[in-house]
Formats: structure tokens, C-alpha cells, sequence
């Protein structure tokens, strides 16, 4: 009996030990999603199934991204060997455009409390990142497209179809309790601990999760990810439209700088690869463009401050219209933007506009200063040579017109360090 107890002890102590070790993986996506994110989600699918993980768990917070990189995302968990649960959270995210088709391919599909789901009609992102006039036959094509894509992935995640043509084509968007009701997503769970217990149980490609007590690994970002993740942000492509032009705009009224318009270079390119999944406004553009035309042509038109004032009122506009309303979450803010266009002003006016005066201000050193300056021939002068002296130098100096010792002379140029000189006055005789 006591051998009995001493076994029975050890399968339970085993048992207990099996039960622990129950893990499920989390990763949190929250802003655009582009290559980075999609690149990141296939590397968590991936890890989640090599350790054998009970579900991968996405945290998401999206306001939309590209298509391209959503149907990566889209595949990586139709291939999963591990179930995939997107859990839109925490209360105020947003799953809108490609946030919907990711939520609705998932195994399990959840949401917090005061979350929003929908939106999902393709915006047109054109060469440069304005947004492009399509016909409407583009249009009506770019719709379809989106709208079987949606209706495939709720027929095979069996959820509802109707709802996920409307989000395409309506732009239609609900609330997680009324996602619920009309079977868009599966449950609503105020927090983590409570969407793993709600999970628990479930059944998902023949597999029951196991997840009541199971232990939460979160999988980070790799450097590289993080990096590119940070550049899918408005305020940082703002902020790199910004750098792009002070330096490149720096490098022109200070030539010879160099690092100025090397860092303008790299922010450019930069913009334009961001500029390919954020939905950039052309006009916004225009509009801030024309601000640093009006702050350059400040320093030299006399404007008394008509074209600063102008130029900040068109900076202003342009920020605020450089996201497409389309998508409302990429706006900025005006606490962003007033100190931007505030700085932007005194830049243009103090630093590119010290650099322009230099540029136009008078030569005031060197040979090309005594142009126009009198001063007597210390020798006969002639086309062969002579001697002048200036500024308490001795001067090498040539004369088309033969010029006598101690005569006035003018300077009119200087060939090297020879003076061109002529006499004062033609009319020697009179």
C-alpha cells in the first residue's frame, strides 16, 4: 500500500507537470501593416509550431495597410500547423482594412470591449504615394477583387459572408458586440487571462486547446522588424519628409557641405518606399511645398511678412491634408504639427536664409575688392609691367595705356596676382 501511494503520488505530481506545461505564443501588431509586419507574423507561425505551442495569439491594432502584405499574412495562418487566435485589442483598437481580412482568416477570432472592426474598401495607392483618380472600371476591379477576397476567407472560416462583402464595398463597420451577434467574430474577452479561459476547450482543426493554464511566451520582434515597423508611422514619414527637405535645400544654399544633402538624399528614398502602403494625400504634398517656396522667396522679396505668414498657414493645411481622409487613423495631430511648421519657418528663415545672403553678399576680401579702387604707379607703367602700390604692397601692374611715374592710376581687374590697371583720367594733357 505504501509503494501504491508513493506511485500514485508521482503520476499525479507527472500529470500536474503536464498540465503546466501548456504554453501558447503572443505577439502584439499595432500600427500599419506592411512587409515588416507580414514578415513577422509568418516567423511567429512559424516558432509557434516548432515549439509546439497550444494556439499563436495576435494582439492586434490596426488602422489598415497593404493588400500585398495582408494576403501573406492571410496565407501564413491557412498554412499554420499551429491555431491562429487574432484578438483585436485593448479597448479602442481598431482592426479597419486589412485588419478585417486578417481578423476574419483567423481559427479564433476575438475582440475586446469598445473595439471596431470594418472598413475594409481598397484605397488606391498611386506612384509616389498620392492617391491615384482610377476610372471606374479600375475601380469597380479593384473592388471585386477585395470582395471575393473577403467572402473567400468567412467561407472558410465559416463566419459571416454577407457582412464581409459589405466591409469592402460599403466601407461597413461595427463594434465588437455587434460582430458578435451577427457571427463575424467568435467571442469577446475583456482581457488576456479571460480570452484564455474563454479558448479553452475549443476545438480547432481537430486539435482541443489546452489553454485554461497554460503560460503566455511572447514572441519580440527581431531588430531588423523593429526597424522596419517604425518606418509604417505618419509621424515618422512626416518627420523624413521634413529631414529630406532641410538637407537637401541646406546642401543647395550651402554648397560644399556635403552631409546635409547625403542625409536629405537618404530621407527621400526613404519617403518614397514609405509612401507605398501609407495613404499619402498629392495635395497635402503640394501644399507643403509651396510653404518652402513661400519662406525662400521671403528672403528676398520685400513681403514684410506676407509670404511667412503665407507660407505657415499652406504648411499648416498641407500636414493636415497629407494623409488621405480615406484613412482617418493616419491623421496628425496639430500638438505634431505646430511646433513642425514653427521650426520649419525659423529654418528656412534663419538658417537657409543665412546661407542664400552669403551667397549674394558682395566679395569683401581679395584682389576683386580693389576693382575701381585709385592709386598712384610707383614706376612707369605699360602692356610689358610696372609697379603699384596698394594696401602697403608692392604690386605687379600692366597698362594698356603707357602711364608715367607717380601718376593716378585705376585698377580695373587682375590677371594672377597682376594688376590690370588704366591712367585716372584719359584727357592727361588737358
Amino acid at each position: 500500500m505504501r509503494w501504491l501511494g508513493i506511485m500514485l503520488t508521482h503520476i499525479s505530481i507527472g500529470q500536474a507537470l503536464c498540465l503546466g506545461a501548456a504554453e501558447v505564443g503572443l505577439i502584439h501588431i499595432k500600427g500599419p501593416i506592411g512587409p515588416a509586419t507580414a514578415d513577422f507574423i509568418k516567423r511567429a507561425t512559424k516558432l509557434a509550431g516548432e515549439r509546439k505551442y497550444e494556439c499563436l495569439i495576435v494582439q492586434l491594432d490596426t488602422p489598415g495597410g497593404l493588400l500585398d502584405s495582408t494576403k501573406e499574412i492571410v496565407q501564413a495562418f491557412y498554412t499554420s500547423t499551429t491555431p491562429t487566435v487574432v484578438y483585436v485589442a485593448p479597448a479602442g483598437a481598431t482592426a479597419t482594412s486589412a485588419g478585417t481580412f486578417i481578423t476574419l482568416a483567423a481559427d479564433v477570432a476575438a475582440m475586446a470591449p469598445s473595439t471596431t472592426i470594418g472598413a475594409a474598401h481598397p484605397v488606391s495607392i498611386g506612384g509616389g504615394g498620392g492617391p491615384q483618380q482610377t476610372d471606374s472600371v479600375m475601380k469597380e476591379k479593384m473592388e471585386n477583387y477585395a470582395m471575393s477576397f473577403a467572402e473567400s476567407i468567412a467561407v472558410r472560416r465559416k463566419r459571416n459572408v454577407e457582412w464581409a462583402k459589405a466591409a469592402v464595398k460599403e466601407s461597413a463597420s461595427i463594434t465588437a458586440e455587434e460582430a458578435l451577434k451577427t457571427n463575424v467574430i467568435d467571442m469577446i474577452a475583456k482581457d488576456l487571462p479571460e480570452l484564455l479561459r474563454e479558448i479553452n476547450g475549443r476545438t480547432v482543426n481537430d486539435r482541443k486547446l489546452q489553454t485554461a493554464s497554460a503560460e503566455v511566451r511572447e514572441i519580440p520582434m527581431i531588430a531588423r522588424e523593429k526597424v522596419f515597423q517604425i518606418f509604417w508611422r505618419p509621424e515618422v514619414m512626416f518627420i523624413l519628409m521634413l529631414v529630406a527637405m532641410y538637407g537637401i535645400i541646406g546642401e543647395l544654399s550651402h554648397p560644399g557641405a556635403i552631409v546635409p544633402g547625403v542625409v536629405g538624399v537618404i530621407a527621400l528614398i526613404v519617403v518614397l518606399y514609405m509612401a507605398a502602403v501609407l495613404p499619402v494625400n498629392l495635395a497635402g504634398v503640394l501644399l507643403i511645398v509651396l510653404a518652402m517656396g513661400c519662406f525662400i522667396a521671403e528672403l528676398f522679396v520685400p513681403s514684410y511678412g506676407a509670404l511667412t505668414v503665407g507660407g505657415l498657414a499652406a504648411f499648416l493645411m498641407g500636414a493636415l491634408m497629407l494623409f488621405n481622409r480615406a484613412a482617418p487613423s493616419f491623421r496628425l495631430s496639430l500638438s505634431f504639427i505646430i511646433p513642425a511648421a514653427v521650426m520649419t519657418a525659423a529654418f528656412f528663415l534663419f538658417v537657409i536664409g543665412a546661407g542664400l545672403r552669403a551667397q549674394f553678399r558682395p566679395v569683401r576680401v581679395g584682389l576683386e575688392t580693389w576693382v575701381g579702387k585709385t592709386t598712384t604707379a610707383s614706376t612707369a607703367i605699360d602692356s610689358q609691367g610696372g609697379k603699384v602700390f596698394v594696401d602697403g604692397e608692392i604690386w605687379q601692374a600692366v597698362s594698356d595705356v603707357p602711364v608715367a611715374q607717380g601718376e593716378s592710376v585705376e585698377i580695373v581687374g587682375a590677371e594672377g596676382l597682376t594688376l590690370l590697371v588704366k591712367p585716372k583720367t584719359t584727357n592727361r594733357g588737358g
